[in-house]
């Protein structure tokens, strides 16, 4: 018995020191194992993961084909017209009498594109596309050409849903917008000057644009793929073909694409879609107050040590944020749970607000923070105060 446990520790000691031996001829002298050392055992480096959100094409080469054709067989062309325009007083006979026939101006004619968001029919625009168009035509991947019909139009996002008469479209998948990093490769996919369906390549340059003077409501997704006239309610998707925006405006000199191009976010398209396939119309909160973004100047004349925030400076009266206990010089710093730090990000959430449905504001006047429970008023589009 004594001899089998002399044996077993001898046989352990044994392969352990063949063990560390190995591990030290592994790691100083791999040549002698024949082995080919690891780069990440030489230096730390960051490995590409084992499947790329792009694919290999045949010749080992990253190709966005799949995306491309996913995104293209849901996005259309839509081309627009308008009758020509009488004059007012062209019925009148002392009109005619004393200036003649006015000629007619000559029709209107307009094109951008689309994006299929239901297999029902229903597509995604921008409203300038469709904006006083008396006719409007979409043309599929096949080349069949259907009238569609307005359902809403949303001129603050700049944002139209369309219907057409068929059944069993191929529908673009709606993408997480929000996951959006800036870094991140898109594609933009529309009908450029009209010369037909054009992919084009790029990268997420920025998220949450705002203050472009382009819609009441801005959020946008800036791109530095190509975008130019008529990618317009085109499709930006990321590299499985998922709809992340819709392409809607540019930044240009010439007319053509600079490398600055602005997509509505899905995570808004999503939402007015919805509010208008429902009720035909988007309807938002309001308030009644003045917001400024707080600048050191506005922070000492209220007293405030807060670094950011949104400011009130001014408050309807008898308005919901009157109603709530809401004054001038109360700092805003959170609407139904969300933080807000700009006058964009304001308005926006005082827009998602359901009217008539009580609402927190979290609120700091002075260095005292308060809950304040406000009812929100249906927004009127012309409504200057948030």
């Amino acid at each position: 018995m004594l001899i089998m446990k002399r044996t077993w520790l001898l046989f352990t000691q044994t392969v352990t020191v063949l063990l560390a031996a190995y591990f030290v001829v592994a790691t100083l002298k791999p040549q002698w194992l024949d082995r080919k050392p690891r780069l990440s055992s030489v230096v730390p480096v960051l490995e590409a993961p084992a499947q790329s959100a792009a694919e290999l094409d045949a010749t080992g080469v990253h190709s966005f084909r799949k995306a491309a054709q996913v995104a293209s067989a849901a996005v259309v062309s839509i081309s627009t017209s308008k009758a020509p325009q009488r004059h007012p007083n062209q019925s009148d006979p002392w009109f005619r009498f004393f200036f003649g026939e006015q000629a007619n101006s000559q029709p209107q004619s307009g094109l951008g594109s689309g994006v299929v968001v239901s297999p029902a029919g229903y597509l995604l625009t921008n409203n300038h596309v469709v904006e006083g168009a008396d006719d409007i035509e979409v043309m599929f991947n096949d080349g069949s050409v259907v009238k569609a019909t307005v359902i809403g139009t949303d001129p603050e996002t700049d944002l139209a849903v369309l219907k057409v008469p068929r059944d069993g479209l191929q529908a673009i998948t709606l993408g997480d917008s929000d996951a959006l990093q800036v870094g991140d490769p898109v594609l933009a996919v529309g009908n450029p000057f009209g010369v037909g369906k054009t992919v084009t390549s790029g990268i997420v340059s920025a998220l949450g644009r705002s203050q472009l003077g382009i819609n009441t409501f801005e959020n946008f997704i800036q791109t530095d793929a190509a975008i130019n006239p008529g990618n317009s309610g085109g499709a930006l998707v990321d590299l499985a073909g998922n709809l992340v925006g819709i392409n809607t405006a540019i930044y240009s000199r010439s007319g053509g694409s600079m490398g600055i191009g602005f997509a509505i976010p899905t995570s808004t398209a999503r939402a007015v879609m919805e509010s208008i396939v429902q009720d035909g119309k988007v309807t938002r909160g309001w308030i009644g107050v003045e917001p400024r973004e707080l600048s050191p100047e506005l922070a000492e004349t209220f007293g405030l040590k807060q670094a950011s925030g949104v400011i009130i400076t001014g408050v309807l009266q008898n308005g919901p944020a009157a109603q709530a206990g809401l004054r001038p010089g109360d700092l805003i710093l959170k609407v139904d749970g969300h933080a807000v730090s700009t006058v964009p990000e304001l308005l926006s959430r005082v827009a998602a607000l359901k009217p008539g449905e009580q609402a927190a504001l979290l609120v700091q006047r002075q260095q005292t923070e308060t809950t304040l429970t406000v009812v929100p008023g249906r927004r009127n589009p012309v409504t200057p105060r948030q």
